[in-house]
């Protein structure tokens, strides 16, 4: 009897899996952190036997190459996939047994990169789930942009075409299971739900219920911009990903810790933002340990700038490590864990800035009181609804154009509280003064702030 086991990736919005029978298992798109998959192997009493990629991928880094080194598993990566290691190309149609009476069939179902494959489970001859990777997700598709800009109009019509294949080809009860969709910004779109079928995508999935002409439209307009570091990810999944090393790294003092302030490496402190408010290091910037830590961080530090990590406690760390090493974030330069005070020399002050709401903003606004308000969220959710007069500059972008926020007092705010907490740390560490609002952007408009819509002025 089949079973499917879902490993989710949480801080990437990424799913991966493990399926097959009572002796033999496949995993399917796999995370650079291998002990997790062997892990849910063993509690299984599995083997792996099989591990397959529906693409080369370009949000994270891969742990397939590794993990069928170590396994001794057959390692199935899509024919046209231009890579630099030995693999068993797929190609449309290829089968491959997993256990008892449970197969492996690849269909190419091209569209969020040119080779992408999908591979559907059989027990018996019979589909049973499909994994459908950046293909057909949750009400949605993956993004066709990743690649060339060229390609995009062409692959989002392939994107059309290969949902429609999928949903000719496979009965309506097939559970459609996708790696990504449930934050990751290879999806075109956030995912409705956490679950879904051929038959549920069939009545629901714009892919299937539009004609190819107004999704293509509605695709490309939706598109926003890509995480700077997605295209570091692709040629390191195309080379061969190295083994991941988790061991904690070197530990720092407060004069080294200054240090590599001075020489302009980046201090990352992982505490929760309202910890980071109340005292940090001066310089350092707070990028949550529990929250999209991957992207966020990956996307706005310069690639291969020395990283040093200040964390809680060890447990805080070594999540964050393993977080990093999944977007090639492999080795911090060091790290500290404790509290601010031990991380600062004697008679160095620690740095602050007060916390707010959307109602707090409403009433010094109420007051006169002269402040720039600084909205960091993405284009997209900007198009939807903003303060009025605020200053728009998405976080990701905040880092090379902190000199362009006007002067005085700088409320940052964007949906949720998080990314305001970062893009607070980044101004502070420039000397700004600053406030974060902590707060949903809902309660914006409850706070009486004029928040237009889209299209106003």
């Amino acid at each position: 009897m089949r079973a499917v086991e879902t490993l989710e990736l949480e801080g990437l919005g990424n799913r991966s899996y493990l399926a097959g029978g009572a002796a033999v298992a496949v995993a399917v798109d796999p995370p650079r952190d291998i002990d997790r998959v062997i892990a849910a192997a063993a509690r299984r009493g599995t083997r792996i036997g099989l591990v397959a990629e529906t693409h080369v991928h370009n949000d994270y880094i891969s742990g397939g190459l590794e993990l069928a080194r170590v396994t001794g598993a057959r390692y199935l990566v899509p024919e046209g996939a231009a890579v630099s290691f030995a693999r068993t190309p797929v190609a449309d149609g290829d089968t491959f047994p997993v256990d008892d009476g449970l197969a492996l069939r690849a269909l190419a179902t091209p569209g969020h990169t040119p080779h992408h494959t999908s591979y559907v489970l059989t027990e018996r001859g019979r589909p049973v789930a499909v994994f459908t990777g950046g293909s057909l997700l949750i009400g949605t598709v993956g993004r066709p942009d990743l690649v060339e800009p060229r390609l995009t109009e062409r692959l989002a019509r392939a994107q059309h075409a290969s949902a429609h294949r999928l949903a000719d080809e496979l009965d309506d009860d097939v559970p459609v299971l996708p790696t990504h969709g449930f934050g990751s910004f290879c999806s075109s779109a956030p995912a409705r739900g956490d679950a879904t079928t051929i038959g549920a995508e069939r009545g629901t999935n714009d892919a299937l219920t539009k004609d190819v002409d107004t999704f293509v439209a509605g695709l490309l307009a939706g598109l926003d911009d890509i995480p700077a570091y997605y295209t570091h990810m692709g040629p390191a999944n195309a080379a061969g990903p190295a083994p991941v090393d988790l061991t904690p790294p070197r530990r720092a003092d407060a004069t080294e810790i200054a240090a590599r302030l001075a020489a302009g490496e980046w201090v990352v402190d992982l505490r929760h933002r309202v910890a980071f408010a109340e005292g940090h290091v001066a310089g350092s910037f707070n990028f949550e340990g529990d929250g999209r830590l991957a992207t966020y961080l990956a996307w706005l530090i310069p690639w291969g700038k020395p990283l040093t990590l200040l964390a809680a406690g060890p447990e805080e760390l070594a999540a964050a490590q393993r977080e990093l090493v999944r977007v090639g974030i492999d080795r911090p330069a060091a790290a500290a864990t404790g509290t601010p005070a031990g991380w600062v020399r004697p008679g160095e002050a620690l740095r602050s800035f007060r916390r707010a709401t959307f109602a707090d903003l409403a009433a010094a606004r109420a007051a006169g009181d002269r402040m720039v308000v600084l909205d960091v969220r993405r284009d997209s959710e900007r198009a939807a609804g903003f303060v009025s007069g605020s200053t728009h500059i998405p976080v990701h972008r905040l880092r090379d154009r902190v000199g362009e926020v006007p002067p005085g007092e700088v409320w940052a705010h964007c949906a949720g509280g998080a990314r305001a907490a970062v893009a607070a740390s980044l101004l502070d560490a420039a000397g700004r003064n600053v406030v974060a609002v902590d707060d949903v952007f809902d309660a914006a408009t409850a706070a009486g702030l004029t928040v237009p819509g889209r299209g106003a002025a």
